[in-house]
């Protein structure tokens, strides 16, 4: 009986906890099965009102089952496993979610025409959002337009089809998509194939052959042609990560928003994809400026547009954003820069392709030794790169959080002979929970005995070890009591009643790990 007067303690304490603190209690006994927490018997009021009856997630016996402690069993290692791996990484406690929902209630952004529903990807800039918006942009005009003295230009977001005919864009500027048979549903390939070779390698039963190969994959992913992610999908047998269905096959979908200019829609245009063409068409002038003399550098700062498949990382991958965009031109057989001396010793975490390629870390190093080795191509590049990371770091960016990787040969712009790519770490990027340690308590809990319910309530014995799972507290204690005294104890399942022995059923205190 101690046990009960235990448990009886345990059911007040966690009502006022649950009071005291609502949603943050965490109930002291193990959750697995529900059940309701009803008046005593002996208690007559509100005896007609269904709504009397509270459900609660309480559970006692479905853990008992040895089946699923067996199950369990290599789950609970891997945690452990996790947990040596997660302790050596910083404590992060930073809630995104709490975050975004700050901001907007403040209104320094919100979903574009939320009222009428929204469109996922574009966002409207509330008042404190465009002062954030517009002292960072300044902050930018000023660390490289003005004291770069560079030339600034305002080009047309409406951009003809011929000019993105010439560059490419028509033609190239697109991302492979594949849908699901069933609902429609659009999935960027590239981002579906890295979750799915992710979750794949995260699996501790699968071999360390396949673990790698999934790596590879991934690190490879961004040159890979169609015929390739298609055959990648194929063999991983990959479906909708939503509802489980089959997929297309890769479909190129390209980001551009076309339209027509003039009322006979005969001219085809796009919305700018990115800022630079209004750069480019307009070099000649610009040189014409600059008196024909190289270098110089020209910047815009503007909005850009692209229809992205699957925007679903804030404002991080939207649909209209703003770009602020350097063109430096210089001489091909030319590349010092003269104020290279003043960043040379800045340090940096560069990624480079080989490292990629090998599965080593980033590595850290002067941006001067870069250049000095050949791992950044030239003093002009190095030293934009220091400059950047200088900007980043004043607006800021924790310097750990940041890091430079390389563009690898097959995904390298063809015009390009190197290329490195400023990368933060943000919340958006995937982690694993850390696990608090179990907690272990003790449970009572009727314990059936399948083999003799089976042997002599045959079919339904089944009907018996379900009702014996939903007993209360009450319930347990009275069972407990007649078994001891009587040597027996009536169950009533509707109608029906079965008088259950010691040798059916017993009642346990045990102690397990708090789910």
């Amino acid at each position: 009986m101690k046990s009960f007067s235990t448990l009886r303690q345990l059911v007040k304490l966690n009502v006022f906890l649950n009071k005291s603190f609502k949603n943050h209690c965490v109930f002291s006994f193990a959750a697995v099965r529900k059940f309701c927490i009803s008046p005593s018997v002996d208690q007559k009021w509100g005896k007609n009102k269904k709504h009397r009856n509270i459900k609660l997630n309480i559970y006692f016996d479905t853990m008992g089952d040895p089946d699923i402690e067996k199950i369990l069993a290599p789950l609970r290692a891997s945690v452990k496993e996790q947990d040596k791996e997660l302790s050596l990484a910083p404590n992060n406690t930073f809630d995104r979610a709490k975050m975004e929902d700050l901001l907007k209630r403040r209104f320094f952004f919100d979903q574009s025409f939320a009222i009428y529903g929204g469109i996922t990807g574009q966002f409207d800039f509330g008042p404190m959002g465009c002062a954030f918006k517009a002292n960072l942009l300044q902050t930018w005009r000023q660390f490289f337009v003005l004291e770069e003295q560079m030339l600034e230009v305002d080009c047309s977001i409406l951009t003809p089809e011929p000019v993105l005919k010439a560059s490419g864009h028509v033609d190239r500027f697109a991302d492979l998509m594949v849908k699901d048979i069933q609902t429609g549903e659009c999935f960027r390939l590239d981002h579906l194939i890295k979750a799915h070779l992710e979750k794949i390698s995260a699996d501790k039963k699968i071999s360390q052959e396949t673990k790698q190969e999934c790596q590879d994959i991934v690190i490879k992913l961004d040159g890979m042609n169609k015929d390739e992610m298609a055959a990648v999908m194929a063999k991983f047998n990959m479906r909708s990560p939503i509802t489980g269905n089959e997929l297309t096959q890769p479909i190129e979908f390209n980001l551009m928003f076309a339209t027509q200019i003039g009322p006979s829609g005969l001219i085809k245009g796009f919305l700018r994809p990115e800022t630079a063409q209004g750069i480019f068409v307009n070099f000649k002038r610009l040189l014409e400026f600059n008196q024909g003399k190289l270098p110089f550098a020209a910047a815009q700062i503007g909005n850009a547009f692209r229809n992205e498949i699957s925007p679903r990382s804030g404002l991080i991958r939207v649909r209209e954003f703003t770009m602020a965009e350097i063109e430096h031109f210089c001489d091909p057989n030319e590349k010092n820069h003269p104020k290279f001396q003043t960043v040379k010793n800045t340090q940096m975490l560069l990624y480079s392709a080989c490292n990629q390629m090998d599965g080593k870390p980033a590595e850290r190093t002067n941006i001067g030794a870069a250049v000095d080795k050949g791992l950044v191509a030239n003093e002009t590049l190095g030293y934009y790169m220091a400059r950047i990371q200088q900007f980043m770091v004043r607006c800021g960016v924790d310097p750990t959080r940041l890091r430079f990787r390389q563009h690898m040969a097959n995904e390298m712009a063809h015009y390009a002979c190197d290329c490195w790519d400023a990368e933060c770490l943000t919340s958006y990027v995937g982690r694993r929970k850390k696990l608090p340690e179990p907690k272990v308590i003790d449970v009572v809990e009727p314990v059936a005995n399948k083999g003799v319910l089976g042997k002599t309530f045959k079919k339904d014995a089944k009907v018996i070890t379900d009702a014996l799972a939903k007993l209360q507290i009450n319930d347990m204690e009275y069972l407990e009591r007649n078994l001891e005294s009587n040597g027996s104890y009536d169950l009533t399942v509707g109608e029906q009643k079965y008088a259950l022995t010691k040798d059916m059923v017993s009642v346990k205190s045990i102690r397990k790990p708090s789910m």
